[in-house]
């Protein structure tokens, strides 16, 4: 098999040795790290357009994101419990994030009003 970096080994099913496993264990992980600074460019663009710090935590979101990961664990043979604990952490330290994303992007322009 060979991997979006250029990487190649079996499939885990023809995974012979403990190498084939853990480099493509590794190039798994770079591709889930690109991917989640992929989804948190989309958290600082949710911090920019929301229009008050009161809806930057919605937990009605947060439940709905959790649902739906659990769902597809279920679809790709991957312990739901797990993958809630995964998301439950992920899913909080985005919206950390966006707290202060969305407060640094008012403050700069706090700062920028005060200099006009």
């Amino acid at each position: 098999m060979s991997s979006s970096t250029g990487a190649s080994y079996p499939s885990a099913e023809n995974a012979t040795s403990m190498a084939h496993v853990r480099t493509a264990i590794d190039d798994l992980d770079r591709q889930i790290v690109t991917l989640l600074g992929q989804r948190m460019r989309y958290i600082e663009a949710a911090a920019r357009i929301k229009p008050s710090r009161d809806v930057v935590r919605d937990q009605w979101r947060v439940d709905d994101v959790i649902s739906k990961v659990k769902a597809t664990a279920n679809k790709v043979d991957f312990p739901e419990e797990l993958a809630g604990e995964v998301y439950a952490t992920l899913v909080e330290g985005s919206i950390q994030h966006e707290f202060k994303r969305w407060d640094a992007t008012r403050e700069n322009g706090k700062a920028a009003e005060k200099l006009e």
